[in-house]
């Protein structure tokens, strides 16, 4: 069911992996898309499954992801169009949905805010992670005391685009610039927001691992329509 798992202090962070859910083939098992052609019961018990686990009891707080840059205050009542999500509510879990874009996780414990954003190329060119962070600070976080856990997510050996993609974004974010393990243009997605992150001073953990290249792992470059979605969750204990 997880990829990895850990708490520090109030903060309980993980990202899932595609096991321990319902869902039968291509979306087996433990798939969390809200928009796919697996069956919808057997999604909604795979969030059951998870939630009991991570968080028995707990409300959770999801979002409609649309590769942009806009950040919402999370809120279980409703699923906005955005692809950030910021809470200084505890007992509250953020939870963000992948399939080879970076899952981000943001808390800091301090200050008793966290966050979860979706970084794909689009969302890494349009800064939806330095976003996140500004709305963090009005709530009262800081970068300085702010960790950021980055997830499983598609490498920049896999990610192949077009040359004028790859200049387009590294004109952006540098650091995003990489070429495939078999030579042809790529970007990396995850280096582009770790140096976004780093760059405000945030303490930044990395979880990664290529999800294309990883079976356990859902990847739409790999299997395209028939990939599944992995999550980042994050929770504020209540003290």
């Amino acid at each position: 069911m997880y990829f990895t798992r850990e708490r520090i202090g109030p903060v309980e962070v993980a990202f899932t992996d595609r096991e321990g859910g319902v869902s039968r083939a291509p979306y087996d098992s433990l798939n969390l898309a809200v928009s796919s052609d697996d069956a919808a019961e057997d999604v909604h018990r795979n969030h059951e499954l998870l939630l009991s686990d991570f968080a028995g009891g707990a409300d959770l707080a999801d979002m409609s992801q649309v590769h942009g840059n806009v950040v919402r205050a999370a809120d279980p009542a409703v699923r906005p169009e955005c692809d950030a999500l910021v809470t200084d509510r505890s007992d509250l879990v953020l939870l963000v949905r992948v399939a080879d874009c970076v899952p981000v996780v943001l808390a800091d414990a301090e200050a008793g805010v966290v966050a979860v954003a979706h970084s794909g190329r689009p969302g890494l060119a349009a800064g939806v992670v330095p976003a996140t962070i500004r709305r963090m600070e009005e709530l009262g976080a800081r970068p300085a005391r702010t960790t950021a856990w980055i997830g499983p997510h598609v490498c920049g050996g896999c990610y192949e685009v077009p040359e004028e993609l790859r200049a387009e974004v590294a004109a952006v974010e540098p650091a995003a610039w990489a070429t495939t393990t078999w030579g042809t243009p790529a970007l990396d997605i995850g280096a582009g927001v770790r140096a976004q992150l780093e760059r405000v001073g945030v303490d930044v953990r990395d979880r990664s691992a290529c999800t294309r290249e990883r079976t356990d792992l859902f990847s739409y470059r790999r299997d395209g329509a028939g990939a599944g979605r992995l999550a980042g969750l994050v929770r504020r204990h209540a003290a």
